[in-house]
């Protein structure tokens, strides 16, 4: 009986763990500071390219609106989740990673609405964080805060050029 009674606890309390760990980004009205928003949008960031390193394509999927508008200087513009996705799956996956690059990240909220993510990310080849990068652009990320969840709505992605 003390081991059933031990187990359920364990389970009970890896649950709670794993929620409380998926409630870290606050929701936009608790979000009081700049400093708060900055560090949520960072969060988000980490996790939206994680999951584009990794493939993750159900992640992604969770990070993204339906109704998302990709706007890229080099392809133009991408509507919908799905198309996306496709795009992720079929040129990105193992074949080039992203990082932010370091001082870049600006945040700037957007009443009633999310925040807006500015900045500049490298482009690799799997395996050669350490290396020069391939390629850098320059990116807007349009965040949503909608039915407690943070999403992407919009994203334009430009001046692509070789890493230098």
């Amino acid at each position: 009986m003390r081991r059933l009674f031990a187990l359920a606890l364990a389970v009970v309390l890896c649950g709670a763990g794993v929620r409380a760990e998926a409630q870290v980004i606050p929701a936009l009205p608790d979000i009081k500071s700049q400093g708060e928003l900055t560090k949520a949008i960072a969060t988000l960031d980490k996790e939206l390219f994680d999951a584009y390193n990794s493939c993750d394509i159900d992640k992604l999927s969770t990070l993204v609106t339906d109704d998302l508008e990709f706007y890229h200087d080099k392809t133009g513009l991408a509507v919908g989740k799905q198309v996306f996705l496709n795009a992720i799956k079929n040129n990105i996956c193992g074949k080039v990673t992203r990082k932010l690059v370091e001082g870049s990240l600006e945040v700037y909220p957007m009443h009633g609405y999310g925040a807006v993510e500015i900045g500049v990310h490298r482009f690799y080849h799997p395996g050669t964080q350490d290396r020069d990068g391939v390629g850098e652009a320059k990116f807007v990320h349009l965040w949503q805060y909608k039915d407690g969840a943070w999403k992407v709505s919009r994203v334009i992605s430009y001046d692509h050029e070789a890493a230098k």
